[in-house]
């Protein structure tokens, strides 16, 4: 048998079970305590009578009120969403997953496990991405527990678990990818958080299931470069949105000049040698390009002055 069939061997699973309505045992043990209190007093009237039978009924009213004690330990609570697991010297005997008012065997053992949603808020974490460079990432998990008897037994604390293997899988995550300007069509960090998010909480799925939590959404809260590089990346950035924004003004000015010659030409408005074109394109890409504002100059002789 290889590990995994004897960890599959080894894994609880939940057995649902109903417990006895509360209401119906508190009424059973309230005739108890009646019970021995009047068995009581009725041994204690024998005795004073010189009565043989007023021992015996001293006896039964000690043992009525021993079975009324007893039977009130069996009773319990249940709000919407809260589960209680049932353990009877040691072995697994159940889960009451009904709201409500409860009676079970006094001598099992009651552990109350929540199953409302919960949030687990990640720390900021300093990792490596995809490239090396340092970053900072953080993410939100919501999660549930979906299999009591699993969170129970097959981990030994499960909330810390959940803490523990969220920041391994953030960790994880942040070493595939890249934090941007990755290659063609590659998903980011940065460009591609729904991608991401969904790979985070399929991983986080794969390592809790094992103590029966359903992870039911996972998203970065935080994502930044290390502030050791954080400033030279910011001018890298800037850098690139120069270029891309100089590429984009370069297209639209040869564009133009590009109409205007050939608007000129079909409509014979002037005709121009190349010597004088290249000097009419140069001056317009002067224009259309520059940064500062342009100042015209007014030619007043002829063409070739």
């Amino acid at each position: 048998m290889n590990p995994s069939e004897l960890a599959a061997d080894t894994r609880n699973h939940e057995l649902p079970v109903r417990a006895a309505s509360g209401w119906m045992c508190l009424f059973v043990i309230f005739l108890l305590y009646l019970a021995a209190i009047g068995s009581f007093v009725s041994g204690l009237a024998a005795l004073a009578g010189s009565h043989q039978e007023g021992g015996w009924l001293l006896g039964a009213s000690a043992l009525l009120l021993i079975l009324a004690i007893t039977g009130s330990c069996g009773l319990f609570t249940l709000q919407p969403n809260e589960a209680a697991v049932l353990i009877l010297f040691g072995a697994y005997k159940g889960t009451v997953r009904d709201s409500g008012f409860f009676w079970t065997n006094p001598f099992n053992q009651r552990s109350r496990i929540s199953l409302r949603a919960r949030n687990l808020n990640g720390d900021k974490l300093k990792v490596n991405d995809k490239r090396g460079n340092p970053i900072e990432i953080a993410a939100v998990v919501v999660w549930r527990v979906q299999d009591t008897a699993q969170a129970c037994f097959d981990v030994d604390n499960y909330e810390n678990y959940v803490a523990v293997q969220s920041e391994s899988a953030v960790r994880h995550l942040a070493s595939g990818y890249a934090y941007d300007e990755g290659e063609p069509n590659e998903i980011t960090l940065r460009g591609g958080s729904e991608d991401v998010s969904a790979a985070l909480r399929e991983e986080l799925h794969q390592r809790l299931s094992k103590a029966g939590v359903h992870v039911e959404e996972a998203r970065l809260t935080h994502l930044a470069y290390a502030p050791e590089i954080a400033h030279a990346m910011l001018r890298r950035q800037q850098a690139e949105a120069v270029i891309a924004a100089r590429q984009k003004i370069v297209h639209g000015a040869v564009s133009m000049v590009e109409m205007a010659l050939k608007e000129l030409a079909e409509k014979h408005v002037l005709n121009l040698d190349e010597e004088r074109k290249a000097a009419m394109v140069s001056n317009l890409l002067v224009v259309l390009c520059g940064e500062a504002e342009v100042h015209p100059v007014v030619n007043t002789g002829t063409l070739y002055n």
